[in-house]
């Protein structure tokens, strides 16, 4: 079943029990998919991996503006991103912790033969594409730093 699928069974499931916040965030979900597979260029359908970009960019949209309210003092609205935030990671893959992050980007980093700090883009290349969707960037990027610079 694609994202596109699964979205819209459960935004009918969130309706029908009348859960506002699930609604909500599914018809964002929804709107962005669509718009994506209508851009010029996109050719229909999302694959695999642009679901999960697009999913990753929703999240990180979302807890950037959390950031913003809770700074200004509206925790109200930063509730409301961070439960949008929530629903949909669940259907990014599993995030990987802090543990097995460090392992994959040492493993990385040797198979590389990345030795200092000169080497992080070509490092932060590859784990981008082999931890696609399971990390957050700026974890990656902090991790591999204090990799390369040891």
């Amino acid at each position: 079943m694609s994202l596109k699928e699964r979205v819209e069974s459960d935004l009918k499931e969130a309706m029908r029990s009348q859960n506002k916040d699930q609604v909500r965030a599914l018809r964002g979900i929804k709107s962005q998919i669509l718009l994506a597979e209508t851009e010029k260029g996109a050719g229909g359908d999302l694959t695999e991996d642009g679901e999960i970009a697009l999913l990753s960019k929703a999240v990180k949209q979302r807890k950037d503006s959390a950031r913003i309210y809770q700074e200004q003092g509206r925790d109200d609205l930063a509730d409301i991103e961070l439960t949008e935030v929530e629903i949909i990671t669940r259907y990014l893959p599993a995030q990987l912790t802090e543990e097995e992050l460090t392992v994959h980007l040492q493993q990385i980093v040797e198979d590389l033969g990345a030795a200092g700090p000169q080497d992080m883009g070509k490092v932060m290349g590859q784990a981008n594409k082999q931890l696609k969707g399971r990390a957050d960037g700026g974890t990656m990027a902090k991790i591999v730093k204090s990799l390369l610079s040891s």
